[in-house]
């Protein structure tokens, strides 16, 4: 791994902002499960898991209407209820993915500014912030419920407003071409990340610095190039 320089007047980017589900959470998986099983319960035809997968990070309504495109929109809160009560079964299985503690504890120590981005509620975040002891390292974060969701850029331009960074101080990064856009439309700059819920042949349709396989290559272009 390249040296991390200390030396803030040599940084290319201020705010470091990360997805959560499928970037700094290995939930990828159980998510798309769960919109599955509660398209089942519901009687719907069951999207296959690259579907599936495909609509992590989005809004409530985005989601719904992509996954189960026949169900009437007065009934996107019966499978909301569903796929709720399927993910909440599973989520204390959810891990950080491996080095991602380290990653942000060696950002934070580096003086970087550090937020979250997600297309989960306040409340969700909350939660997995707090099972995982992890809200201290963030300066600020933004939810699909109190921003317009991704790919909107409202949430970052939101957070890049709090915390003083311009466009090109800020640094999105993700696992959609949701987040890549988000990025885009907000003026920022994006790293792209394959080990989440888009492969990487769709993250490459959209912008971004870098595409990277794995935390551990995460870690090493942002010593080396933020």
């Amino acid at each position: 791994m390249a040296e991390r320089s200390t030396d803030v007047t040599r940084r290319r980017f201020r705010l470091l902002v990360f997805d959560w589900d499928g970037t700094l959470a290995d939930s990828t998986a159980i998510i798309a499960g769960a919109l599955q099983q509660a398209c089942r319960d519901l009687g719907e035809p069951v999207p296959d898991e690259q579907s599936a997968r495909h609509v992590i990070g989005l809004g409530l309504a985005d989601a719904m209407r992509l996954v189960a495109p026949s169900l009437p929109r007065e009934r996107y809160g019966d499978l909301a209820a569903r796929y709720r009560d399927h993910y909440f079964a599973r989520d204390p299985e959810i891990p950080l993915f491996a080095g991602v503690r380290e990653m942000l504890d060696e950002l934070a120590a580096g003086g970087f500014l550090l937020a979250v981005a997600t297309g989960k509620t306040r409340a969700g975040l909350a939660h997995a912030m707090a099972r995982q002891d992890i809200a201290h390292m963030f300066a600020a974060t933004r939810c699909a419920d109190e921003s317009a969701p991704k790919p909107s850029p409202e949430m970052l331009l939101d957070l890049m407003e709090l915390l003083e960074a311009g466009p090109a101080e800020t640094l999105m990064i993700g696992d959609t071409t949701h987040d890549l856009l988000l990025a885009r439309q907000a003026g920022a700059s994006a790293i792209a990340v394959t080990y989440g819920a888009h492969p990487a042949s769709e993250l490459a349709r959209e912008v971004s610095l870098a595409t990277v396989d794995s935390i551990e290559e995460l870690r090493a272009w942002l010593s080396a190039n933020a």
